[in-house]
């Protein structure tokens, strides 16, 4: 079973940045799409960025110009790179991955890490 590790989080003053990793444990694993998810106190969970395998990163509008989203397949890790932190960004990001146990037809199974702590104070 995949499992995910996330770093990078901290605190950090708006305007800062912060850059946040995701490694799959095994890398021989069938990985499909990756991504950042977070989730602000009081709020739901919502989509950051993700990339499927060979594709390019997609980002939620309230990132979009701000953060970028990289992969490294050979790793089976993604890193999150966030400039321009504002008070908002605050919370908890998940990475997540989609373990692919199945092409014909195809199915996948949602694997997430135990998150990560971003802080942004003004």
């Amino acid at each position: 079973q995949v499992q995910l590790v996330e770093s990078g989080g901290g605190l950090v003053q708006t305007g800062g940045s912060l850059r946040l990793s995701c490694e799959a444990s095994e890398s021989n694993s069938n990985i499909g799409t990756m991504g950042w998810y977070r989730q602000a106190p009081g709020k739901g969970r919502e989509l950051v960025a993700n990339v499927r395998k060979g594709g390019t990163p997609r980002y939620g509008d309230a990132v979009k110009g701000r953060f970028t989203m990289s992969r490294d397949h050979a790793k089976n890790a993604v890193y999150l790179q966030m400039n321009g932190l504002q008070i908002e960004d605050t919370g908890v990001y998940y990475c997540n991955a989609e373990e692919v146990v199945s092409s014909l037809p195809y199915y996948g199974l949602d694997r997430w890490g135990n998150g990560t702590l971003v802080t942004v104070s003004a």
